[in-house]
């Protein structure tokens, strides 16, 4: 932890901020921050700029989510984001955080479509993100993409894994509503279980209830959990970045803490939800008991 303050080109730090001179993130360093006991904080970026904020801050691991679709395009849902327009904003991303530190893992997410129609189909979408400066690319479900997850890790692309709400699936799910209650909490064990076996580094688990969050994260030493709406149970945390920056266009969920509020400027509110999650006051397990 810093005893100093931390200069940025977006503003000081201060001296409880945990973005000291830190090695660049890795998998072996994610893992070193589990095995110790630490969060692991992760946030949306779009653009570089604000993935350089991100980095800045001291947030471990970006997500090029296709939740900006809906943030950044106006868009319903993510269903309608390209395969192209998640690489030039993964491009954007990368070029933003290798401006500052350069030590954020960046995660591109597999838009819908990508990846369903074969393992081949997945590898060559994989492959775009991955040559536009991506370190993983993530894919909803579980079940069927089993095997693609494999496959993918085999040719050596990380994977994060997405169980529980998938908003690419929303419809099929009838909305956005909790997932893994009552008789469903057995399915997406079995999903989670054999998604690390497959190879699956991380695994975001979102609306899920925390008590089965916390259960997954004890039965998944190989691969850390990620929580949104899903308690403080889970090896990490993420949230859209435009949520938790209070800026978003409709309603945020109830899960979801303005980290604007009290801070001056976007650097001051990345670094609160640094803090938050990493002393364990972010976020708040009676938003979670579903």
């Amino acid at each position: 932890m810093n005893t100093s303050s931390t200069a940025t080109p977006y503003g000081t730090l201060p001296p409880a901020s945990p973005v000291a001179a830190r090695k660049p993130i890795s998998l072996p360093r994610l893992n070193e921050l589990r095995e110790r006991g630490e969060k692991i904080t992760m946030l949306t970026a779009y653009d570089a700029t604000f993935a350089a904020v991100a980095d800045a801050a001291g947030v471990e691991c970006i997500l090029v989510g296709d939740s900006l679709g809906m943030v950044c395009q106006g868009l319903p849902s993510t269903v309608g984001v390209s395969l192209e327009t998640m690489r030039y904003h993964t491009e954007s991303v990368v070029r933003g955080v290798q401006r500052v530190q350069g030590t954020a893992w960046i995660i591109g997410d597999l838009p819908f479509g990508t990846y369903h129609e074969s393992r081949e189909q997945a590898l060559r979408s994989a492959t775009v993100l991955m040559q536009a400066g991506a370190h993983m690319v993530k894919l909803e479900g579980g079940g069927w993409t089993t095997e693609t997850v494999r496959f993918l890790v085999e040719r050596g692309i990380p994977v994060c894994a997405h169980l529980g709400l998938t908003p690419q699936t929303v419809h099929a799910l009838g909305g956005y509503r909790v997932q893994g209650r009552g008789d469903s909490a057995a399915k997406l064990r079995q999903d989670a279980l054999a998604l690390q076996d497959a190879g699956a580094a991380m695994l975001v688990l979102e609306m899920v209830p925390a008590a089965l969050s916390a259960e997954l994260t004890e039965a998944l030493p190989r691969c850390h959990t990620i929580g949104i709406g899903a308690g403080k149970g889970t090896a990490g945390q993420v949230l859209v970045m435009h949520d938790m920056l209070g800026i978003n266009l409709g309603k945020n969920p109830k899960f979801v803490r303005n980290f604007m509020t009290g801070q001056s400027s976007v650097l001051d509110a990345m670094g609160a939800y640094v803090l938050a999650v990493k002393d364990g006051s972010f976020p708040d397990n009676a938003l979670h008991a579903w």
